[in-house]
């Protein structure tokens, strides 16, 4: 019982951390609008609570496993973390929590790696359930910490147990990250953080190439200031022109990934394949966007 309290209190706060990061700490929003997108309907709420999953869900292992090529999964129920495997050693995409660490450490272990072999670690976006553990992360392993140059002052806020965010390198839009062959190119696609950043990169399976994107959330915040709807305006045409054969995402749910992972069958297609699918996430955050938007501009003072 006890433990189903503190798992229930855990979620309450990351929920709450969560969605004031998302709101850009300007306390609570209405209802605001809904949308829908390939015959589903959404709220911003029923889209922050797939994200997130129940209570646990954030920090609840998911069985590791391997996604295409060289791109394994090793991140919980709803946070996700990608590791990159290269004969030079491995990268890690995303740490979230510090109390996940034993988790993604005992998943890549699981799938017969080293997590001290970990050299660069990366992250989709400066928020505490995506990057919170990169101190741990970099203590444990030696790895090298990269983040685009727009989120540095986020993620130097981040200070678990009052630990200075490393950053070893600081990144830009376009630029290319390689090790032991594979090369990974960070693209600025900002709005839900001002540097978010969405990853691509091209790994090889069955004798035929695929370009993989490990997509940064584009979920607006409830209020869009002027220099937010640039952004994420710059970021839906960024998103939708870059090649994508396999849409990754921060969160699991973003890309199916449960659903996806249930159709895994040795011999079998891979479920991960999925051009189609790269559109759908954009898709139903541009629409969001643009009904918030709208909402917002509806509801401003006549001057």
């Amino acid at each position: 019982m006890k433990v189903a309290v503190v798992a229930v209190l855990v979620w309450l706060v990351a929920a709450s951390s969560y969605a004031g990061q998302a709101r850009g700490g300007r306390g609570a929003q209405p209802p605001g609008p809904s949308v829908t997108v390939n015959g589903q309907t959404w709220t911003q709420q029923s889209l922050f609570q797939r994200n997130v999953g129940g209570p646990d869900d954030m920090t609840t292992p998911f069985p590791p496993h391997k996604i295409i090529g060289n791109i394994y999964y090793v991140g919980t129920k709803s946070l996700a973390v990608f590791l990159v495997v290269t004969p030079a050693g491995n990268i890690l995409i995303n740490s979230t929590y510090e109390r996940n660490v034993p988790i993604i450490q005992k998943s890549i272990e699981q799938l017969g790696f080293k997590f001290s072999d970990t050299k660069i670690l990366l992250g989709s976006h400066a928020h505490g359930d995506h990057q919170e553990a990169d101190a741990m992360v970099k203590q444990m392993t030696g790895a090298q910490v990269m983040a685009m140059a727009e989120d540095v002052p986020a993620l130097q806020a981040i200070k678990p147990g009052g630990k200075e965010h490393p950053i070893d390198r600081i990144l830009h839009d376009g630029e290319a990250i390689t090790l032991g062959g594979t090369t990974l190119v960070a693209h600025l696609t900002p709005g839900h953080t001002r540097g978010c950043t969405t990853w691509v990169m091209r790994t090889q399976e069955g004798g035929k190439s695929y370009d993989v994107m490990f997509s940064c959330s584009l979920r607006p915040p409830g209020v869009l200031t002027p220099s937010v709807v640039d952004e994420l305006n710059h970021s839906f045409k960024v998103v939708h022109a870059l090649p994508c054969d396999v849409p990754l995402g921060d969160h699991g749910a973003q890309y199916s990934m449960q659903e996806k992972f249930a159709k895994v069958r040795p011999g079998g297609p891979n479920p991960f394949i999925d051009p189609a699918g790269c559109a759908v996430e954009p898709d139903i955050q541009e629409a969001m966007f643009h009904a918030i938007l709208a909402e917002q501009r509806a509801a401003a003072p006549v001057k």
